[in-house]
């Protein structure tokens, strides 16, 4: 068995791991309990009744955080001409084309997010075994294949998070940081959980929503009732 560091212990020595809580309370635990030297990411892992293995069970999104992520956030647009020169102007740390696709395939991976207009998705799509695998490909559905590329970068660079359903049917996402207010870090968490329940696949059968569990970096998860996620107005 893992040995558990004595500050996690002391957290989850005086947490009761089975209670549920509103998404203020369980925003205050975890807060409380971010006592690492770094500013911790505080986090959301959702359990969906889902099979992400069927197209029509899938859950795919983006959300816009009200208060963003608190992440300094890299953004690589491939674009040629206007367009090009737009992302340029609207912020984009790298910007272009062939060039920037042989530098990919070179190994080059200093980004965090990749939009692209459609015109370049044939391109784009050679690199889909590099950027597949770390969720980087650009999808029109999340908005990151796009011809209006200054919104895009404003939502990467401002607090738009992407969310996929894994394997197992649970989504995970950061929602913010533990420097962040309780208050801003509540508007997150429920305007993320809103994100999920309007994204609901119609394929799914049986209860949609089955566990929410909020965490620092280093710190345990705390439960979330169920019902804050259909009612998240009324947990700010």
């Amino acid at each position: 068995m893992a040995k558990v560091a004595k500050r996690i212990g002391a957290a989850r020595a005086g947490l009761d791991r089975d209670k549920l809580h509103t998404v203020s309370e369980a925003v205050s635990i975890v807060k409380a309990n971010a006592t690492a030297k770094f500013d911790e990411t505080i986090e959301v892992a959702i359990n969906l009744g889902v099979d992400p293995r069927h197209a029509d069970q899938m859950v795919r999104g983006v959300c816009e955080l009200p208060n963003g992520t608190g992440r300094s956030v890299r953004v690589a647009v491939f674009a040629k001409g206007a367009k090009a020169e737009e992302a340029t102007k609207a912020g984009a740390d790298i910007v272009g084309a062939e060039d920037l696709m042989e530098e990919v395939q070179g190994g080059r991976m200093d980004f965090d997010k990749v939009i692209a207009t459609p015109d370049m998705m044939p391109l784009v799509g050679r690199l889909g075994k590099v950027l597949g695998p770390r969720g980087l490909m650009p999808n029109p559905k999340v908005g990151t294949v796009t011809m209006d590329v200054t919104k895009a970068i404003a939502a990467s660079k401002g607090g738009a998070v992407e969310f996929r359903a894994e394997k197992a049917g649970v989504v995970h996402a950061g929602i913010g940081k533990a420097s962040f207010t309780e208050k801003a870090l509540g508007e997150n968490l429920n305007a993320f959980l809103t994100s999920i329940v309007k994204a609901k696949p119609s394929g799914a059968k049986g209860n949609y929503l089955k566990k929410i569990s909020v965490s620092s970096t280093m710190g345990p998860g705390v439960k979330v009732d169920l019902s804050e996620a259909s009612a998240p107005a009324s947990a700010s």
